[in-house]
């Protein structure tokens, strides 16, 4: 497994996301998630996963992710990418 750096992100890309998020929980329509997961210091590993959004915690800053065969919490501020 390749570690990289986080990908810097936009706040025009940060808010699309955002907007996908909310219409996928308010539609109840799928997306893929990509989202950044530490692993050692400042490096770390992408994770994918499609799904309905099911919850949004706005105090932990966090949306949950779910599908036929599982569903996962994900960190706001960790997604690098969401597609429709």
């Amino acid at each position: 497994m390749k570690l990289v750096k986080m990908p810097e992100l936009e706040q025009d890309e940060l808010e699309s996301f955002h907007y996908l998020i909310r219409d996928s929980a308010r539609e109840d329509y799928a997306i893929t998630i990509t989202w950044w997961q530490p692993v050692k210091e400042d490096l770390g590993k992408t994770c994918s996963m499609w799904g309905v959004i099911k919850w949004m915690d706005q105090n932990s800053r966090r949306v949950k992710l779910v599908n036929d065969e599982e569903s996962r919490w994900i960190q706001m501020d960790a997604i690098i990418n969401v597609i429709p």
